[in-house]
């Protein structure tokens, strides 16, 4: 069964210009926003439906998102989300909290008073998802926190590497729906916009990294 016949996967038409581009940061946003779960399996054609359109570009882009570890071959006409191993996390839990952490650090020097006001409203809207009954909206607010920090330290090359930490990650966060770790990850959100607001470096690392390995350290419980 694939998303689309099992009404996952919303249609979501993309318009005719950079096509395979277009699908390609489509495909990337579902998954770093946690719409794609481990376990559910997608087809070309139902990708193609859905976005409105040919199967070329999705071959194009399901391509380049396999080459970066994000989606695997299920059967020979579907994807998914690759199995996650303990060894695997911890790797990517090590990577992260280096590159990452190196990300916040040099935020810490160049953030300004609009990042800081947009990471104030992402930290309360969080706080409200983390209240509700499905916390449908925390992931994608939890990326874009991030993301707000990332994009502060002015480097597309350091961008570009952390978004293909998360494509291999991302969809693994969804599993911690309901453990209470979201609450415990938006305390150290509010301990890192905290620390860029004074412009310490270090205290901004040192409250990323207690968010990436209090979420790793649930998630190896999970996997185990």
């Amino acid at each position: 069964m694939t998303l689309v016949e099992a009404g996952r996967l919303p249609a979501r038409p993309v318009g005719r210009d950079s096509m395979q581009e277009r699908v390609y940061r489509q495909l990337v946003q579902m998954i770093l926003d946690g719409e794609l779960e481990p376990g559910r399996t997608m087809t070309i054609g139902g990708i193609a439906e859905a976005f409105g359109v040919s199967a070329m570009p999705v071959r194009e882009a399901l391509h380049r998102l396999s080459a970066a570890k994000a989606l695997t071959v299920v059967t020979g006409r579907s994807v998914g989300i690759p199995p996650l191993t303990v060894a695997r996390l911890t790797d990517l839990c090590r990577v992260r909290v280096e590159v990452e952490g190196i990300a916040a650090e040099w935020a810490a020097a160049n953030v300004d008073a609009t990042t800081l006001g947009r990471l104030d409203g992402l930290i309360q809207r969080m706080s409200t998802a983390a209240g509700t009954a499905d916390h449908r909206d925390f992931l994608p607010l939890n990326r874009s926190f991030h993301f707000a920090v990332y994009e502060a330290a002015g480097s597309e090359s350091l961008l570009a590497l952390i978004e293909s930490l998360w494509l291999q990650i991302g969809p693994y966060l969804s599993l911690l729906r309901g453990s209470g770790n979201w609450r415990t990850a938006n305390r150290q959100h509010q301990a890192m916009r905290d620390a860029l607001a004074r412009r310490d470096g270090r205290a901004a690392r040192a409250a990323l990294r207690a968010d990436i390995e209090e979420a790793a350290a649930l998630l190896e419980r999970l996997l185990g």
